[in-house]
C-alpha cells in the first residue's frame, strides 16, 4: 500500500490487489468475510448500548474502520483511504433479534441473509450485528468486513478489539479523534501522477483476463505452491465443474458444526500426521458421503481439489511477520477407507511442509489476539486470486486461543467463520479452533447447495467414522 504525502497529510493508497477486489465485486460475489460469535449471557446482561460503547472505546485499535475509500478522478490511480468525517458508529453497529426462544436454525438463516448483502461503499466498509433472543440465555455478534480492510497478517479485525481474556477488563476511552481532511480531486490526480501507479482498470483487466491455458496456470500457481511439476500435476487432477462449481446466485445459505478438539488429537495420536491432516480427512469423508447421498458419480479415483491457505514463516531476508500462501490439496473422496484417506492427505501435506516453513498453530493463536477473522479473510483473498479452474473449494483452518474470551463479561462459547464465495464456487468452508472446540462455518449458494445442512451433519458423521478406527489402538 502506497502513501501520498501532501504537506502534513499522509493518505494510504490501495494496492493493485486491493483495488481489484473493489472492481471485481458484483452482486453475486460480495467481497467481504465475517464471523458468528455466540456468547453466554451473564446476570448483568449485555445490550446494544454496551456494544456501541465498546466499539467507541476501542475503535482506535483498528483505525481502518473509521476510513472510507475515495476514488481518483477517471480512475487514473488506485483509490485511497480517507477518514470519514461523518463517521457514525451506530450506522455500522446494528441490533437484531430472534423471536424467543431463538433457534440455531434461525440464527443460521439470519446470518445467510446478512452476509449476502453488499456493504455500503460510501462509508467505512464493515458492519456488526448484535443478535438477541437465542435460547439458552445466549446472544450472538455477527461481523462482516470488506477484503480491502484486511490487507495483512497483522491486520486487526473489528471483532477482535471487543474481546477480552478476562470477564472484567479496563476500558480506556478512545482519545478525541479528529478526522484528517480529504484530498481534493486535483491533489489526488497530482499524487497519482507523481507515484506513476497503474490505473485500477489495468489491474482489474489483468485479473479478469485470468488464466486461459494450463501452461500459464501452472506458471502462476507454481510460484507459491510446490514448484512447476507439482502445480502441473495438481491442475491436471483438478476436476472441471461438478456439484461445487457453477454460476452462483446472490443469495446464500449458512450451516454450522461444532466438535471437540480432543477428538481430532486422539485420531492424530492413533494414526499419525497432524491435527490439520485429521481435519482435512474429516472434511474429505464428509464430502464423500454428501456426494454419494446426492447420487453423484464417485469412483475410486475421484478427488475434490481444495485450496488450503496456510501461514508460512518469512524468509531470512524478510522483516514481515509472515504470509499466507495457497496449497492445493487433492481430497480423495473416492477412497472408502477413512484411515487410507487420512494417510493420503498426510502424505500430501507432508510434501507441503517439506517445501515451506509453516507457522505452527501455537504461533498463529497468539497473532494479534484473536486472529481468526483476519486470517480467514486472507485465506479467502487467495481464493479470489487464483483461477477457478485449479480448485473446487476453499478451506480455511485457523487455530485460536484455547482459553476463554469475553465481551462485556459474557463468555464466548462458539466462533464460526463466514468465508466469502468466489465466482464459480458454490461452497466455502472455514473452521476455527477455540477453547477446546472446533467450529465449522459452511457458506453456500442458496439454490445450488440447498442441502448444506446435510453436509454439516456429514462432517459430524465423518469424525465419528474416524474415531471408530482408533479403538484398541495404542497412542503414539
Amino acid at each position: 500500500m502506497g502513501a501520498l504525502v501532501k504537506g502534513a497529510l499522509v493518505v494510504d493508497r490501495l494496492s493493485p490487489e486491493d483495488a481489484s477486489f473493489l472492481y471485481l465485486e458484483d452482486p453475486s460475489t460480495p467481497m467481504h468475510v465475517g464471523g458468528v460469535a455466540i456468547f453466554r449471557e451473564t446476570e448483568a446482561g449485555f445490550d446494544y448500548d454496551r456494544l456501541v460503547k465498546l466499539i467507541r472505546d476501542r475503535i482506535a485499535l483498528a483505525p481502518r474502520y473509521r476510513q472510507k475509500i475515495k476514488h481518483v478522478p477517471g480512475n487514473l490511480g488506485a483509490p485511497v483511504w480517507v477518514d470519514d468525517a461523518h463517521f457514525d458508529v451506530t450506522f455500522h453497529v446494528r441490533r437484531s433479534a430472534l423471536p424467543r426462544p431463538g433457534t440455531d436454525a434461525q440464527l443460521r438463516e439470519l446470518t445467510a441473509r446478512i452476509m449476502a448483502r453488499p456493504l455500503d461503499r460510501t462509508r467505512p466498509m464493515w458492519e456488526m450485528y448484535l443478535v438477541e433472543g437465542l435460547k439458552g440465555r445466549r446472544f450472538a455478534i455477527l461481523t462482516k468486513s470488506h477484503h480491502t480492510i484486511v490487507d495483512g497478517i497483522m491486520s486487526v479485525d473489528i471483532g477482535q478489539v471487543i474481546l477480552d481474556d478476562a470477564p472484567v477488563a479496563d476500558l480506556a476511552s478512545d482519545p478525541l479523534w479528529r478526522p484528517e481532511r480529504e484530498p481534493s480531486k486535483a491533489e489526488l490526480l497530482v499524487g497519482a501522477a507523481g507515484e506513476q501507479i497503474k490505473s485500477p482498470a489495468m489491474a482489474v483487466q489483468t485479473v479478469r483476463k485470468g488464466v486461459d491455458d494450463v501452461t500459464s496456470a501452472v506458471a502462476d500457481v507454481g510460484k507459491s505452491l510446490l514448484g512447476l511439476m507439482s502445480a502441473a500435476v495438481s491442475v491436471a487432477r483438478a476436476p472441471a465443474g461438478g456439484p461445487l462449481n457453477f454460476e452462483i446466485s446472490e443469495q446464500r445459505r449458512f450451516a454450522m458444526a461444532n466438535m471437540k478438539l480432543n477428538d481430532f488429537k486422539a485420531i492424530r495420536n492413533a494414526h499419525g500426521g497432524t491435527v490439520n491432516d485429521v481435519i482435512l480427512a474429516v472434511i474429505t469423508g464428509a464430502l464423500r458421503a454428501w456426494l454419494l447421498a446426492r447420487g453423484e458419480r464417485v469412483n475410486s479415483r475421484s478427488e475434490v481439489m481444495a485450496l488450503v491457505p496456510v501461514s508460512v514463516e518469512p524468509s531470512f531476508d524478510q522483516e514481515s511477520p509472515g504470509d499466507v500462501q495457497p496449497f492445493l490439496v487433492p481430497l480423495p473422496v473416492g477412497e472408502a477407507d477413512p484411515v487410507v484417506r487420512l494417510s493420503r492427505i498426510s502424505f500430501e501435506m507432508y510434501r507441503h511442509r517439506e517445501s515451506s516453513r509453516l507457522v505452527g498453530a501455537e504461533t498463529l493463536a497468539t497473532i494479534a489476539g484473536f486472529a481468526p477473522p483476519t486470517l480467514h479473510a486472507l485465506g479467502a483473498r487467495l481464493g479470489a486470486d487464483i483461477t477457478q479452474r485449479v480448485y473446487n473449494v476453499v478451506i480455511t483452518n485457523v487455530p485460536g486461543p484455547q482459553t476463554p474470551l469475553y465481551v462485556g463479561g459474557a463468555q464466548m462459547v462458539a466462533a464460526y467463520p463466514v468465508v466469502a464465495l468466489t465466482r464459480g464456487h458454490g461452497l466455502s468452508l472455514g473452521l476455527t479452533s477455540y477453547n477446546g472446540g472446533v467450529f465449522f462455518g459452511l457458506n453456500a449458494d442458496r439454490d445450488g447447495i440447498a442441502d448444506v445442512d446435510d453436509l454439516a451433519e456429514c462432517l459430524r458423521e465423518a469424525l465419528e467414522e474416524l474415531k471408530e478406527t482408533t479403538k484398541g489402538r495404542r497412542r503414539k
